[in-house]
């Protein structure tokens, strides 16, 4: 039996099948990831973990190629943007790497009365990381690199589409000299998940993926009282205000909305243009998402691969006609062939029509006009989301009180795809309610551990 398997979805076909672990199997995982936390986590120095960590980014690096033609087979990402994602995820294994020290260093505490106090951070113990299949190497760095460097040990769940990329990552981890148990890729059911975060060893849970695995994990997790960090779905706003340069403004919205074929969690999506520049701007963004071409993801010029599933189009292919069913206006696109989908502009949605709470996940925008700052920042907040927001502006004050004002966890002005391994990465609302790259991402899982001397 397995719920694994490698199915390509620029052609349909099923390339390869893995087996689901069988109980025992996921007993002697759990059991590697606490063993190797009792002994390897326990006697290992920062200094040591941060040299494994800095040999596993070499050897992202060094398989590249290989690693992007995983991902390319199992979601269809382009290769460019695959070797990208490659080549990201290194640095992030190398921030860490060089931020060990400053992440596990004594904090001193100016005590009132006499006397010292440091808080010591410290590891918890085996983690359980569920993971999704759009960014198969950059999503599990972001979560295991922290967290093997505070000396967490690592259970990793791939999606279900991505057995053959979390293989390849699991190698990587032990062929970096990390021991056995440090990082262990699971491929278990539904049901065997909620064993493990039932399981008295595991200490904690990371997700990255929909509000309902979300919500269904959060739930299990809170019963066995586990710490849950969740990173969910986004619908973000690009909030064009003012520009000098309306044709680049427009190029940054849509690279913003088909990076990764339309598939990133914080993706430009609701596209929130002042009244003054709407026309013009809509017209050239239809016209530069007309202009891109679903096509073959293995080609090194490819712009736009297909969506990661037939299942996944024909439930956009759903959200789009059923908006232009309740009254929306199709600018372009809403056509699809097997996986491939065309980009898509979507206008006159309304607060009654079904996608206007919706998340779009794939290479489809919706445009709103709107009169001025006010009505932008109180559409843009008006979402059950609050994970990623941009801003366009050219008056500087202007910048500084909307961002001041947007309801997400991170704000872009003037700036798309600028995520970097310093900046922390995480939402609120429906989003998520945690933090991952940065230095927070080390705050999330460790033992905060005050020590105070009389």
């Amino acid at each position: 039996m397995t719920d694994y398997a490698v199915v390509n979805p620029a052609t349909g076909e099923t390339l390869t099948a893995y087996d689901t672990f069988n109980d025992q199997q996921i007993e002697d995982a759990v059991a590697a990831a606490d063993t190797a936390h009792r002994n390897w986590s326990r006697s290992s120095t920062v200094a040591e973990r941060s040299a494994l960590l800095r040999r596993a980014a070499e050897l992202h690096r060094e398989r590249r190629e290989e690693l992007a033609d995983i991902f390319v087979r199992e979601m269809g990402k382009p290769r460019e943007a695959a070797l990208g994602e490659v080549d990201f995820a290194a640095d992030i294994a190398e921030y860490y790497a060089d931020q060990a020290e400053t992440i596990m260093a004594d904090q001193p505490i100016a005590i009132l009365g006499e006397g010292s106090g440091v808080i010591r951070r410290d590891s918890l113990g085996p983690l359980l990381g569920i993971m999704p299949w759009n960014f198969p190497a950059y999503q599990i760095v972001r979560f295991a690199a922290p967290n093997l460097i505070v000396g967490n040990t690592i259970l990793l769940k791939p999606a279900p589409q991505c057995p053959e990329s979390s293989s390849a990552i699991e190698a990587i981890y032990r062929d970096a000299g990390f021991p056995e148990g440090a990082y262990v890729s699971v491929l278990a059911t539904n049901d065997q998940i909620a064993g493990i975060i039932a399981d008295r060893r595991v200490q904690g849970i990371s997700l990255t993926g929909s509000e309902r695995a979300g919500a269904a994990v959060a739930e299990i997790a809170g019963r066995n009282l586990k710490k849950v960090a969740l990173e969910l779905g986004g619908s973000d706003p690009f909030i064009v205000l003012s520009s000098d340069d309306l044709d680049a403004t427009v190029q940054a919205g849509v690279d913003a909305r088909l990076d990764n074929n339309g598939q990133a969690c914080n993706g430009a999506k609701r596209f929130i243009i002042v009244d003054a520049l709407y026309d013009e701007f809509a017209a050239k963004f239809t016209a530069a998402m007309a202009a891109v071409t679903a096509t073959d993801p293995t080609l090194s010029d490819t712009v736009l691969g297909p969506v990661a599933s037939v299942a996944a189009a024909e439930h956009l292919q759903e959200q789009i006609d059923g908006a232009v069913k309740q009254g929306a206006t199709l600018l372009t696109g809403g056509t699809r062939e097997g996986a491939f989908f065309a980009p898509t502009v979507l206008a006159d949605v309304t607060a009654e029509m079904d996608v206007y709470r919706e998340e779009l996940f794939g290479p489809a925008a919706v445009l709103y006009r709107v009169a001025d700052e006010e009505a932008a920042i109180a559409l843009a907040n008006d979402t059950p989301y609050g994970l990623g927001s941009y801003v366009f502006t050219t008056d500087a004050d202007q910048a500084e009180r909307v961002a001041d004002r947007i309801e997400a966890g991170m704000v872009y002005v003037n700036l798309v795809l600028a995520d970097s391994p310093e900046l922390p990465f995480g939402g609120v609302k429906r989003s998520g309610t945690s933090r991952e790259l940065g230095l927070l991402a080390a705050e999330e899982f460790v033992n905060k551990k005050l020590i105070r001397i009389g």
